[in-house]
């Protein structure tokens, strides 16, 4: 995995400096951002520094509790997310790239589910990760 590139504590991102780190994926950024808030929303987004290791990560949240955690990289980003159990079993049964179930089937469970960290940097893990959201807020 890549580094936040917002590691400065006295530095809180906003909307043009996460396009400038995103380069060539901020418009995927922009575009699965806009489908969250259409479809799951409205959700709240809450930028918090974790720590000098993570730094800048901004918290996505619904009604229904937390959507994601969203990590920009230079050129990509990086979703954080729960799936709890009916999620995960979704999940392996579709037609998601193997190197992704095999993150999830490898992923540590624990009380809420398994912990999933998926970056993007194209279209194709975009579309990953919008089915995950997608099992992810089915099964709630």
């Amino acid at each position: 995995m890549e580094e936040n590139v917002f590691g400065d504590k006295t530095f809180v991102p906003d909307g043009t400096s996460v396009l400038e780190a995103l380069g060539e994926t901020g418009n995927l950024w922009l575009q699965l951002r806009r489908e969250v808030q259409d479809d799951y929303g409205p959700a709240i987004e809450e930028w918090k520094y974790y720590g000098a290791k993570t730094g800048w990560t901004m918290r996505f949240a619904s009604k229904r509790g937390s959507l994601f955690f969203f990590s920009a990289m230079r050129g990509g980003f990086c979703l954080s997310f729960v799936l709890g159990e009916k999620a995960v079993e979704a999940a392996l049964r579709s037609d998601l790239p193997k190197d992704i179930l095999d993150t999830i089937s490898g992923a540590a469970a624990h009380e809420g589910g398994k912990s999933l960290r998926i970056e993007v940097r194209d279209k194709e893990m975009a579309d990953v990760v919008r089915k995950l959201l997608k099992f992810k807020m089915e099964t709630k």
